[in-house]
């Protein structure tokens, strides 16, 4: 006996989708889309945290400029570069979910043309999120790198941390410098205060 499962299209899932450009500034969009190339051109099968982060230090100089020095910087897009080829392969085959956020929706349900594009790791898909929160709280105005940047920092488990860190940049440093102190990780599901 098969069972049917009903499939709502990503609109109907409630909240935004990572894929939808609503709040999102026009330089963020041109960073989305290289994270999805990247993840498609890797063989991943989602677009996870490391994307997002490559794509952003590639397309967003005030975000280079947030990380760090130049060895850091240099050191960090290595790591970056090094997925396909050796660093990050354990993570082929596997779904980035931290257990630090809440896991939303199976990402295969919102349909075969999100699968083909890449569909969105969990921790992906909630910073995604919190760095358009974060836009509407700070300036109303849609999400921009720094957004994104602070959102992926957030999540102490996510692949963008991970790379961060092994780079010798600390996350919580990094976030204390984009943010302030008021802003800290809430470990109640990686959400911003």
């Amino acid at each position: 006996m098969q069972h049917r499962v009903t499939r709502q299209p990503a609109g109907e899932q409630g909240g935004p989708h990572p894929d939808d450009d609503a709040g999102l500034s026009a330089e963020l969009v041109a960073v989305v889309a290289g994270a999805r190339r990247r993840a498609v051109r890797d063989g991943d099968r989602q677009v996870d945290t490391a994307h997002l982060l490559h794509s952003l230090l590639e397309h967003d100089p005030e975000v280079r400029s947030a990380v760090g020095d130049t060895p850091q910087l240099a050191r960090l897009f290595g790591y970056l570069v090094q997925r396909s080829i050796g660093y990050g392969l354990r993570w082929q085959g596997t779904v980035e979910d931290s257990g630090a956020i809440a896991v939303g929706p199976d990402p295969a349900l919102y349909g075969a043309e999100s699968r083909e594009a890449g569909a969105w790791s969990p921790a992906a898909a909630a910073a995604m999120e919190a760095a358009r929160r974060r836009a509407r709280r700070r300036t109303g105005a849609p999400a921009g790198g720094s957004d994104l940047l602070a959102a992926l920092v957030v999540d102490p488990g996510s692949r963008a941390v991970e790379v961060l860190e092994r780079a010798g940049i600390p996350a919580r440093e990094l976030r204390a410098r984009l943010d302030g102190p008021e802003e800290e990780y809430a470990g109640d599901g990686g959400a911003l205060r």
